[in-house]
């Protein structure tokens, strides 16, 4: 039997219908991995995506006080982890079957907006979360413009006749000729704002545009504040702010350094690796830890750690000293 196609059917439906399929399983599929294949939204669980999302947190542009409110209340995070899945599930699965094709669109911006607010400055090697996030936000706007055609389910329900399927919010929502005055002066502004969106993003997170490029994904880089003295206790706070989210950064030494950069004080690379639990006050989800041969400090993570001086009078200009397994260091003073 040859497919006849109605109005609904239009052209620009029909050639985006590979877009339609690819956008769709990408965000399907994040449903898909995290609990079908994979069952990723337990929190004591290896791979937790709570704590991935806590990946974002230190350079997430204009949402980093929403996900640092979510990773610092786990029960909170947890939930809005579940509920982001289902969304996603049901935005892809939309997409895909072109059901309420429009409004899924727009749930395909939002989503895009996200992954490009919060973790676009990350990807070690093509800056991938900020191409995710432009090309989502430039593809979920197409398909509200083109809508679905052939072979979608809004197609379908308009040949049944339907009586909803001639009110006035149907073509809004799902698919059909787009009514909207003044269409090409619309698309022109949206497009502009959505090019202006990636360039600025771009300049942003990676100086992609002009100046020097820069990758915050490459090196680990570890800020130190806070510090407190209370002989015989010295209290620190930690925050590991850059490098790959999916490698920590492994600390290997502490060092206290007096004012001619000479070293009072040391933690070697075992005795971090057994540094007592007790002595981490973790804020995050993503956790400060002692591993197997060093102490582990993943992205994002920020923790108050307390070491024993032993007695040692720290006076003005003493510093301390950090060691990573790469080579790297950091220094912040007493």
């Amino acid at each position: 039997m040859k497919y006849l196609p109605t109005a609904t059917a239009n052209p620009a439906g029909l050639f985006t219908l590979s877009l339609r399929w690819v956008i769709g399983w990408t965000y399907f599929s994040a449903f898909w991995r995290r609990l079908v294949l994979e069952n990723k939204l337990i929190p004591e669980e290896a791979g937790y995506i709570g704590e991935k999302f806590n990946h974002f947190l230190p350079n997430a542009l204009g949402i980093k006080p929403i996900i640092e409110y979510l990773v610092s209340n786990p029960e909170e995070l947890q939930l809005a982890m579940v509920v982001f899945t289902v969304v996603e599930a049901i935005v892809g699965l939309f997409i895909i079957l072109g059901l309420f094709t429009r409004l899924m669109s727009i749930g395909v911006v939002l989503l895009a907006s996200g992954i490009l607010l919060g973790s676009g400055w990350l990807g070690t090697t093509c800056l991938d979360e900020w191409q995710i996030g432009v090309l989502g936000i430039a593809g979920g706007f197409t398909i509200f413009l083109s809508g679905s055609g052939a072979w979608s389910v809004d197609d379908f329900l308009s040949r049944k006749n339907y009586p909803f399927t001639h009110k006035k919010w149907f073509p809004f929502l799902a698919s059909g000729v787009l009514p909207l005055k003044n269409l090409q002066r619309v698309v022109l502004i949206a497009s502009v704002f959505i090019f202006g969106l990636t360039l600025f993003t771009n300049q942003y997170f990676h100086g992609g545009v002009w100046g020097k490029l820069h990758n915050k994904s490459v090196k680990p880089k570890v800020e130190i504040s806070d510090i407190r003295y209370n002989s015989p206790e010295l209290a620190f706070r930690l925050f590991r702010t850059e490098g790959a989210d999916v490698y920590g950064s492994f600390l290997i030494g502490i060092d206290i350094l007096n004012k001619n950069g000479e070293v009072v004080k040391s933690l070697s690379q075992k005795e971090l690796a057994q540094f007592p639990e007790h002595r981490i006050k973790n804020h995050y989800v993503a956790k400060i830890k002692p591993g197997k041969h060093s102490l582990i400090l993943p992205l994002g993570a920020k923790a108050d750690l307390a070491i024993d001086v032993n007695g040692l009078v720290l006076k003005e200009g003493y510093s301390i000293r950090l060691t990573d397994i790469s080579g790297a260091q950091w220094r912040a003073n007493l």
